[in-house]
């Protein structure tokens, strides 16, 4: 299917053959004669842009029933799912040659490229030890809603990906039944995707979800972070060769799914307990399956070699506490010391197993339930049961043993523990106002506390949280179900804790945290329960979440305060002087703008650092991003290194949500390669010998970018009374909002108001309608503010014209010279261009203006789509001019060409969208309706497929 001209082009080629061949057999050939004409429009559209041609494009379509309609959103919608995998395997295949071909230095931006960089440094293995001991890196998994694939369909295109990958990379040429049977296969899957439903019936539950995320640990994450672990300890072994080295998990992964709250009324206390016995259930099967290949694996026998006395000991002690299983070992391996004591760790698993499904939750028990003995209660348990037979192989000379699966299987267990992924609890800081108002009225302790000025609530709650009185009573029968609902949410949460596992729960995340009083809230719930007592233990970090611009200024004074308080430093003291902080991308960016957004994100961390520094505290930053790059998406790796130099202190947590987990997870080698790669920026970013501090110089000119961008973006998404009526009308938010991609309402409230819908349908809307706004807009005139308003660039090569006096002319050239330098060497400023290039290579003026038309008041929409167009304009020529290019994208040819090649296709699906929007919003029969409804939703995932980075 390949060759080795244009493998890329030559597999592009042959699977739309392959989709051209299923389409004629199961529609007809008319369906494949009218996706070949639509295509061929829209591409004579792309090279020549007319009106004339596009009122063609446009009458063609409005011409044809809703069930050609829905066929051809389905053939482009295919497409582009498998445009998307060929892709995938030509990125794959290119790494494996530039891998050859630059052996035998390690692969680019690969671990061990990390670690030589390190030793080139001169950096010390003493540091790298210390760092190691603290270091994590924390991918979390969340359910927000962006992937509008069915995870049918992906398994299905998984399936295509790795057959492609066969007839791709294979080093021995294929035998002609094979190629034929491999191609057969993909055909296969391609008519099964063409006979399955493309949209979801209903919303997914909470605990669909959760499964949804298990299935990417079960299919990929299990079995390969092990492997990047063991190649960090390789990479470390091979540069620094003289340090015997105390390896600890680096990459763990955590999970919001089942235990975020803010806004979604279907996590309650009981889907989180149910969420963490699927999790730790779905992990302790796993490994229990797993004592079958190292039962199979451990045949050492004590006549052969010897064996440690404290694994005989361990058998004998497992033997009394599991009678029935060490009665079932096989006689044949009564001198096979490991097996038998694998199989008695499997007895322990089973019965932790039982022992989570079915273990029956009461809080408040005094004295509190002990642990069952015949449990694992924390993963050390099982640890020390595998490093038992780990350092009784070493002692009979069997490293290279002790090497293979054990060692695999050892880090998995130190990674994953027994609960797959730790998960976090989220919930809005107006929810514990209004509980902790309401308990402490019915306890006669205040009766307005809602009322309260700051200092007084301080007060009033550092009381509360040094007395031992509790607040609320037993039964909550006597509160509002919303109070009562959050009291159940920290009782569940303690005895999930205390009865199943200390380990499943670490982070409670305050949505919207604005006052020190918001962290103390917490604090006392937890004491509450018994999640803290003052000297004794703290069992939850509480982690303030800032999202607004006006949050992350604040942001530092309010960390400042809490962390000068002896109440909040105590309980610090308490879970090891780290202290996490949460970023929020999306609202950020959705309250101020792109480069607004950007440039606080950036200040808060270098403000925040400073803080925990002269607190003697580690900050840990988690950052809150989405795919889209008007929600802090962009490449990870470049993420990480355009952090502000010096605050990632070794940990770092960041979000993985919707569309982005299936890109990074779904494949093994796909999903390598992007671990590696945030692997290598954090080695990278994480000792002072490798990072370079900004020039004042640029930072003060991005203090000035930033709020010039702000004014731009503000006055026309709030300041403008058109703009809500033109957002509402000319993209399909409205028809998002229906789409069943999450169990979460699209509004935080039943408001129209910006302000309260959420951050995802915002972006998903905008990158439908082709405007892209949150990923670009104002930086144009903040860029051409600071270089200077009487000045106008004459073409993308920079050529100045001349100004009123020359004084303003050298000003603009110095001033640019300045943005091109801070373009050049500041990874920050690299990031924050090359992220809105990559973003308004995507969008498209023409289209936008096709959506534009929506509106019912054309006068209004003009006026609107103006200011939109000529901001694009603007930013476009001073992006170009600031990084030297006559184009957009102009030094990533690449990705240019393939953002190029994708528009024509994504062309038709706009314009059929459009169309279907049109009747949709008109006056339809209920039947009628809900088939346009259905073909408008599948237009949506074509769209998203066809462009990425949707949400």
């Amino acid at each position: 299917m390949t060759t080795e001209r244009d493998p890329l082009s030559t597999n592009i080629r042959a699977l739309g053959s392959t989709l051209g061949r299923v389409m004629t057999d199961q529609s007809g050939a008319r369906a494949l004669e009218l996706e070949e004409e639509v295509r061929r429009i829209a591409k004579e559209l792309r090279a020549s842009p007319s009106d004339a041609l596009a009122a063609r494009l446009a009458a063609m379509i409005a011409g044809l029933p809703v069930g050609e309609l829905h066929g051809l959103v389905k053939a482009f919608t295919l497409y582009f799912g498998l445009v998307n995998l060929a892709e995938g395997v030509e990125r794959l295949r290119v790494l494996s040659v530039r891998d050859r071909q630059r052996y035998p230095a390690p692969r680019t931006e690969g671990i061990a490229e990390a670690v030589a960089a390190l030793r080139s440094h001169a950096v010390a293995a003493e540091d790298i030890q210390a760092w190691l001991d603290h270091a994590l890196i924390m991918p979390v998994l969340t359910a927000h809603p962006t992937e509008s694939r069915r995870r049918t369909s992906l398994n299905k295109l998984r399936r295509i990906f790795d057959t492609l990958i066969e007839l791709t990379m294979r080093t021995a040429p294929m035998l002609p039944h094979e190629q034929v049977a491999a191609i057969t296969q993909i055909e296969r899957e391609i008519v099964g995707l063409w006979q399955s439903d493309d949209v979801r019936i209903e919303k997914p539950s909470v605990l669909d979800e959760v499964e949804n995320g298990l299935f990417y640990f079960q299919r990929v994450l299990w079995d390969l972070l092990p492997q990047i672990d063991r190649e960090l300890e390789m990479a470390l072994a091979e540069h620094y060769p003289e340090h015997s080295w105390r390896m600890s998990p680096l990459l763990r992964f955590g999970s919001w799914m089942g235990g975020d709250r803010d806004g979604n009324p279907f996590v309650t206390p009981e889907v989180t307990v149910d969420t963490v016995r699927l999790m730790r259930a779905t992990m302790l099967r796993h490994l229990i399956e797993s004592m079958a290949g190292l039962h199979t694996d451990l045949s050492q026998s004590r006549q052969q070699v010897p064996v440690s006395a404290a694994l005989l000991a361990r058998i004998e002690h497992y033997s009394a506490m599991f009678p029935e299983a060490a009665a079932a070992i096989s006689k044949h391996h009564a001198r096979e010391p490991y097996r038998r004591l694998v199989q008695l760790i499997r007895a322990r698993l089973e019965r932790t197993l039982h022992h989570t499904l079915h273990h029956e939750l009461r809080w408040g028990q005094d004295p509190p339930p002990l642990p069952q003995p015949d449990v694992y209660f924390r993963s050390e348990e099982l640890l020390a049961d595998l490093q038992l037979m780990r350092e009784s192989l070493l002692l009979g000379g069997g490293a290279l043993v002790a090497d293979g699966l054990l060692r695999d299987l050892i880090s998995k267990v130190a990674i994953f523990r027994l609960n797959t992924a730790t998960l976090d609890i989220r919930q809005h800081s107006g929810r514990h106002l209004s509980a902790l108002a309401e308990l402490l009225a019915a306890a006669g302790v205040c009766a307005d506390y809602a009322g309260l000025d700051e200092p007084a609530r301080i007060a009033l709650l550092s009381a509360e949280i040094s007395s031992p009185r509790p607040l609320c009573e037993t039964r909550l029968s006597n509160y509002s179900q919303e109070t009562a609902e959050t009291v159940q949410t920290f009782r569940a949460v303690a005895a999930l804790l205390e009865q199943i596992d200390p380990q499943l729960i670490e982070n409670y995340i305050i949505s919207m945290t604005t006052s020190v009083s918001d962290m103390l809230a917490v604090l006392l719930l937890c004491r509450e329960v018994g999640m803290y007592e003052p000297g004794q233990l703290s069992l939850l970090n509480v982690v303030p979440l800032f999202e607004t611009g006006e949050d992350l200024a604040h942001a530092p004074l309010l960390m400042e305060a809490c962390l000068s308080m002896p109440a909040y430093r105590e309980h610090l003291r308490l879970r090891g002087d780290v202290q996490e902080i949460m970023l929020g991308y999306s609202d950020s960016n959705k309250e101020g703008g792109f480069a607004s957004a950007n440039w606080a994100l950036y200040r808060a961390q270098v403000e925040l650092d400073a803080v925990a520094e002269r607190h003697g505290v580690r900050l840990r930053l988690f950052h809150g991003r989405g795919g889209a790059v008007g929600r802090g998406g962009g490449p990870a790796g470049e993420a990480i290194l355009s952090q502000p130099p010096g605050t990632l202190n070794g940990q770092i947590k960041m979000t993985d949500q919707g569309e982005m987990i299936s890109d990074r997870y779904l494949d093994p080698r796909t999903a390598h390669r992007h671990l590696e790669q945030v692997v290598n920026a954090v080695l990278r970013a994480g000792f002072p010998e490798t990072l370079k501090l900004p020039d004042p110089s640029w930072t003060a000119a991005m203090e000035q970018i930033a709020a010039t961008a702000r004014a731009a973006y503000r006055g026309l998404i709030y300041d403008n009374p058109e703009f809500l009526t033109y957002f509402r009308e000319a993209t399909p938010v409205t028809e998002i909002s229906r789409l069943r991609i999450g169990s979460r309402p699209a509004s935080r409230r039943n408001s129209a108001r910006i302000e309260d819908l959420r951050a995802i349908p915002w972006v998903f809307s905008w990158m439908q309608s082709r405007h892209t706004i949150p990923g670009w807009f104002g930086l144009g005139s903040a860029l051409a503010d600071f270089v200077g308003n009487e000045l106008q660039i004459a073409d993308f090569r920079l050529q100045i014209e001349a100004a009123a006096d020359a004084h303003n002319l050298q000003s603009a050239i110095c001033n640019l010279q300045l943005l091109r330098t801070m373009y050049r060497q500041w990874p920050f400023f690299t990031t924050l261009l090359d992220n809105a290039q990559m973003i308004m290579a995507k969008a498209d003026m023409g289209i936008a203006r096709q959506y534009a038309g929506l509106v019912d008041d054309q006068e209004l929409a003009g006026r609107v789509f103006a200011q939109i167009e000529a901001e694009f304009a603007r930013t476009r020529r001073m992006i170009c001019a600031v990084a030297q290019v006559d184009e957009i994208l102009g030094a990533a040819p690449v990705l240019q060409r393939a953002i190029h090649q994708r528009n024509p296709y994504v062309d038709p699906l706009s314009y059929i969208q459009l169309e279907l929007l049109q009747r949709l919003r008109g006056e339809v029969e209920p039947d009628e309706q809900e088939r346009i409804e259905t073909a408008v939703l599948m237009s949506i995932n074509g769209i998203a497929a066809g462009l990425k980075n949707t949400g």
